[in-house]
Formats: structure tokens, C-alpha cells, sequence
């Protein structure tokens, strides 16, 4: 007779299902949010609370208990110095099921989103300085620079007095570089040349 197991035996041995369990946790707790079938996120939700509790403690026979579970030094740190300092003022329930409605392709299990209640803090200062570059860059006016007019009545001899005649100075400039580049290519070809028939 079975009394007293508790838990899903997800159709494995035991070290299997306890390897399954254990890297459904460790993944939650890196991403604070997987999906998975509902069966394993009941399970591996119990580990979960387990070791989120132990981050609340935070003495080191807990977190050396947290390791043998997780196996994963940088993974402990930060159960015990980012995840488990969020769940301070809560009395358990450090992580919900939200249903999924479609099931998994195939066999059509009923999947699930495992994931912790309390997320990291968001940074809004960076959403600001976002929605203020989006506005300068629709604002036209903004973005065209107003040039000075020359005091005197004569236009200035150093600009150009049209837009036309800048083109052709910028054309200028992009064929130099091009012959640049030629010249330097047609150089290191003579002197491969010059080798080849020296020899």
C-alpha cells in the first residue's frame, strides 16, 4: 500500500524525478518565470517555496543546505542576497500558477506558468530618457540648427551660397578616397610583380 508517499511520481524512478524537480526550480529562480505542465509545477513549486525560505534565514548551514539542493554557487548568492530579501514581509505563497489555455502540442497536457510573485524592481528612469528621445526625434523643428545671417549685406565668401555646390565637394572627397585605396592596391601589385619576374 502507498500511505503516506506524497508527490507525483511523473512516471520515473526516483533520481529522476528528483533531478526534473530540482531543474524546474533552479530555473524558476533564474528567470522568475517558466511554463510547464501543471503536474511538475505542483511539484517542483513545493522546492521552490522550500528554498526560497531557507534565503529568508540566510545563516550558512541554510545556504549550504540550499547548495546541496542546487548545486550552484553564483545561484545560491543570489537566492540569498536579491530573491529571498523581496519575500521579507511575505508569510509564504512566494510563487503562482497561472493555467495556460492551449495545451502542449502532442499530447495536449495542460501547461501551466510557474513563476515567483514578487519580480525585480523595473528601472523607470530609463523609460523617461526614452520617451524624451522619441519626442525630440519627432519634433522637426528641433532637429534643423538655425544658422546666423552675416550682418553686412554681402553674403559670406567662405560658405557656399547654394546646397549645390556642397554635393560636388562631398563627391569629390568619396573619389579621392576611392582612388586612395586604388593606389595603394595598384602599389602592392607591383611590388608582387616586380618579385615574380626578378625571380
Amino acid at each position: 500500500m502507498r500511505h503516506g508517499i506524497a508527490g507525483n511520481k511523473f512516471g520515473r524512478n526516483s533520481s529522476w524525478r528528483k533531478a526534473t524537480v530540482r531543474d524546474i526550480a533552479k530555473a524558476t529562480l533564474l528567470r522568475e518565470r517558466i511554463c510547464t505542465t501543471k503536474a511538475k509545477a505542483k511539484e517542483s513549486r513545493k522546492l521552490v517555496d522550500k528554498l526560497i525560505t531557507l534565503g529568508k534565514k540566510g545563516t550558512l548551514a541554510h545556504r549550504r543546505r540550499a547548495f546541496a539542493v542546487l548545486c550552484d554557487h553564483k545561484l545560491v548568492s543570489e537566492l540569498f542576497n536579491t530573491i529571498a530579501p523581496r519575500f521579507q514581509m511575505r508569510q509564504g505563497g512566494y510563487t503562482r500558477i497561472i493555467p495556460l489555455a492551449l495545451g502542449r502540442r502532442g499530447d495536449n497536457a495542460q501547461m501551466v506558468l510557474l513563476e515567483l510573485t514578487e519580480k525585480k524592481p523595473v528601472p523607470v528612469a530609463k523609460a523617461k530618457k526614452a520617451v524624451a528621445v522619441k519626442k525630440k526625434a519627432v519634433d522637426p523643428q528641433a532637429s534643423v540648427p538655425v544658422e546666423a545671417k552675416p550682418e553686412s549685406g554681402k553674403p559670406d565668401a567662405s560658405k557656399p551660397s547654394s546646397p549645390s555646390v556642397s554635393k560636388p565637394s562631398v563627391l569629390k572627397e568619396k573619389k579621392d578616397k576611392g582612388k586612395a585605396e586604388k593606389r595603394s592596391m595598384g602599389g602592392i601589385k607591383k611590388i608582387f610583380r616586380r618579385k615574380s619576374t626578378s625571380e
